[in-house]
């Protein structure tokens, strides 16, 4: 049977559960066992679809088309595990499912309760993962901060879990922070001590304890955690920071922390190591020779997390093109015609990544007028692509007030408009075009060279279209459709005669792109950098 793994967190949030599950992951499948990894979230929104990357960050969209939280990102950046809808479970989804059964009659009665129903639906959908697929190892992370109520119905759920599958074939890692007090220049453990405390209180005792902190953990500080948190000397593991998330695996392997979790779950694995994640990704990230400039153009710069997988994207093609790619993030509201030159003036490429909503747009088509006017490497995603088209159709074809339907419903011009099989749809949450779809790739285009193959599948979120009304004129101004769908109804890829390097896509590339296999375009955008800074020169 498949052995269970559950990563909680406690102090405080955002420090790095996502990563440590990502990580443990990369280091068990180095030792020959197949992993997944389960992501549950205790916010009561079904998915993240409708919440505002502010509030959430990035939307992670999986093969499969589930909206998911960015950690599953983390999951497919680190390891080769297939993730998809099943590896995403939020409060909303079970608290939807439990009561669909009340109103069905599943219950046969019952009083239906947070124990057992709920906790009971959370085990099965832990268990369905396993179910459907050979697995040696699924590792489980609890969202939240032990201590938080909304995390309580999951780390019930999780205890029970361990008792059902028996001791052996689960375990407990609870990563915690260590915190240092620069007034008394002192690492302190008493955090870390109530955290397993809290735990330990409704049943459930860590084997191991991952510590965060910004100075390395003492001998004294590692007994400390030990005797108090009744765990092994050797299973409190330090995780400083690191200077690329892609070390932090080899820095656990250092402290023997998938020989602690194969020898506590006894696993028959393989003693191999991590040379060519070392040195293909680790070693070639920390020595890159030149850099380059991105300016990437959007509306939600102020978190780091809204575009997630397009920054660790450029950083990979960095990595395969031996660049530092330097990101400038530039709020696309602020965008004017006096202004412009002086945003964008430094950059060596610029990309403006997807969103929703009329607010900065213009600014993000100025930032394409300028990209394509001074031949400056160009790569639009989403509704990038979207903003490329309308740029075009009013400054070349001529079409002076064309705009999508999405910002002006009665455009004369709307050479973007809402999907056929969009137009009768009233509910927001997963309706709209979702996961991977096909693609054909025309020949001779910066984009076939890029992927080297005639079709292409991508992962796609988006209500709003390329309209084909407009395909012709377009065409004979000189814009190339390097890329429809199979029945050539839809546009997918659009790029610009005479121009080095102008890409734009209606998919999200940046969702399939590993640190040690950067997307084809991302790593030819780079390239284009590179090129176009050495021409300035």
């Amino acid at each position: 049977m498949s052995k269970y793994i559950f990563i909680t967190g406690g102090v405080v949030s955002s420090l790095g559960k996502g990563i440590l599950s990502a990580s443990i992951g990369k280091l068990l499948e180095s030792r020959g066992l197949k992993v997944s990894i389960i992501k549950c979230d205790p916010y009561i929104n079904v998915d993240p679809g409708t919440m505002n990357p502010y509030q959430h960050g990035e939307v992670y969209v999986t093969e499969d088309g589930a909206e998911t939280d960015l950690d599953l990102g983390h999951y497919e950046r680190f390891t080769s595990a297939k993730i998809s809808s099943e590896n995403n479970i939020t409060s909303g989804m079970v608290y939807n499912s439990v009561i669909k059964k009340e109103r069905d009659g599943v219950y046969l009665g019952d009083t239906v309760q947070v124990i057992p129903h709920i906790t009971d639906e959370i085990k099965s959908r832990i268990k369905k993962v396993s179910a459907n697929r050979k697995l040696d190892v699924i590792i489980v992370e609890i969202g939240g901060t032990v201590g938080d109520i909304e995390s309580l119905p999951f780390l019930e759920a999780i205890r029970q879990f361990k008792q059902d599958v028996g001791f052996k074939n689960a375990m407990n890692i609870h990563l915690t922070l260590v915190p240092y007090l620069k007034s008394s220049e002192e690492i302190k453990t008493k955090p870390t001590q109530h955290s397993v405390g809290k735990l330990r209180e409704i049943g459930i005792q860590p084997e191991i304890i991952v510590c965060r902190s910004e100075k390395s953990i003492t001998a004294e500080s590692r007994q400390k955690i030990s005797l108090f948190c009744n765990v092994e000397k050797e299973a409190v593991i330090q995780a400083a920071d690191v200077d690329c998330i892609y070390e932090v695996p080899l820095m656990l392997k250092e402290q023997w922390l998938d020989e602690l979790i194969v020898r506590k779950l006894d696993i028959p694995a393989f003693d191999r190591d991590l040379d060519v994640w070392r040195n293909n990704v680790v070693e070639r990230a920390k020595n890159l020779k030149n850099a380059v400039t991105i300016a990437v153009v959007g509306k939600y710069i102020s978190l780091k997390d809204a575009y997630k997988s397009i920054y660790e994207a450029l950083a990979h093609a960095g990595i395969k093109n031996n660049v530092i790619v330097n990101t400038v993030k530039i709020e696309s509201e602020g965008i004017t015609k006096n202004n412009i030159h002086d945003m964008l003036k430094d950059a060596d490429g610029i990309l403006i990544p997807g969103g929703f909503g009329t607010r900065g747009t213009e600014g993000k088509i100025a930032a394409v007028r300028y990209a394509r006017e001074k031949k400056v490497p160009f790569l639009g995603l989403c509704l990038g692509m979207q903003m490329a088209v309308i740029e075009y159709a009013r400054n070349v074809c001529g079409f002076d007030k064309a705009n999508s339907t999405e910002f002006l419903p009665k455009t004369p011009y709307p050479v973007i408009s809402l999907m056929e099989h969009q137009r009768k749809t009233k509910q927001k949450g997963a309706t709209m075009r979702l996961g991977a779809y096909p693609c054909n790739i025309k020949k001779n285009t910066n984009s076939s060279r890029a992927y080297r193959r005639k079709r292409i599948y991508e992962r796609h979120r988006h209500r709003y279209e390329f309209n084909s009304k407009y395909r012709k004129a377009m065409e004979k101004k000189g814009m190339i459709f390097a890329g429809t769908s199979p029945d050539g109804r839809l546009v997918e890829i659009i790029e610009v005669k005479k121009h080095p390097w102008f890409v734009a896509v209606q998919y999200h590339p940046e969702f399939k792109s590993k640190p040690d296999l950067p997307h084809p375009l991302f790593r030819d955008f780079i390239a284009g950098a590179l090129k176009y800074k050495r021409n300035k020169a």
